[in-house]
């Protein structure tokens, strides 16, 4: 898979230098900017890393706006593991935080999302449209039918946050066949739903999570604090099968 856009290119890391550089952008985030840790992390070399890393796939966006004579940068990274790719890990990363059951015995083919960051130059631009337009091109060549993955808001204080996940837990709680449930349970529904302010509420939520609902995504049972990241997480599910047209057309956009 390789995508040539104008100012970006988007392919699975191929050497070990290049995962080295996704696990790079993934401390700058996570660690440096968003103040999480974890036992693997390396702070001498600035490295976020896990023992999941030599399972997944990484998918990398460079930028390409570089002279010749040096390597592009990695500027966006998604890592993403298929059910058969977690069988030779143990499990999903997410398993630590969620019963997977439900998706487990539905028998369709799984893939998981994690470490979705951009450099913080490449925000608010096409950045996250090339790198999803990448991913929709591995979906279709591994003819995945489920997407899963945590999502996380930043903090572990669930009353700070009650708005966002009340309406989370209100408006897009997935069907029960997709309903994976937290295993060290923390309750979304804070506010009553008519005391929701879905104005704030979305304002307080992270603009990934926002993106994954436009795709029809769902949300599962429960939110889980994080400690070493720092973060409160919830999964977040979607069926390719429940996608519309609208919504495929927008995780399928290629500029190109």
């Amino acid at each position: 898979m390789n995508s040539q856009l104008p100012h970006y290119m988007t392919r699975l890391a191929q050497t070990p230098e290049e995962v080295v550089a996704a696990q790079r952008l993934r401390y700058d985030v996570f660690v440096r900017e968003l103040g999480g840790d974890g036992p693997l992390v390396d702070h001498e070399a600035g490295l976020e890393r896990d023992r999941f890393d030599p399972f997944y796939d990484h998918l990398i966006l460079l930028d390409c706006r570089v002279q010749a004579d040096s390597p592009p940068p990695v500027v966006g990274v998604y890592r993403v593991l298929r059910c058969d790719q977690a069988e030779k890990a143990g499990q999903f990363y997410s398993e630590g935080e969620y019963d997977l059951a439900p998706l487990r015995n539905s028998g369709r083919r799984l893939l998981e999302l994690g470490r979705s960051c951009l450099h913080p130059d490449h925000r608010g631009g096409t950045a996250m449209v090339h790198l999803w337009g990448a991913l929709a091109q591995y979906v279709t060549s591994h003819e995945i039918e489920v997407l899963f993955g945590v999502a996380s808001f930043h903090g572990v204080d669930t009353q700070a946050l009650a708005q966002p996940l009340s309406l989370l837990r209100a408006r897009h709680l997935a069907p029960p066949e997709l309903r994976v449930r937290s295993r060290e349970y923390q309750p979304m529904d804070i506010v009553p739903e008519d005391q929701i302010d879905r104005r704030r509420a979305m304002l307080e939520t992270p603009a990934l999570i926002k993106a994954y609902l436009r795709l029809g995504g769902f949300v599962g049972d429960g939110a889980y604090i994080d400690r070493q990241f720092n973060t409160t997480d919830v999964c977040l599910v979607m069926d390719t099968a429940r996608m519309n047209e609208r919504q495929k057309a927008l995780y399928q956009r290629n500029d190109g």
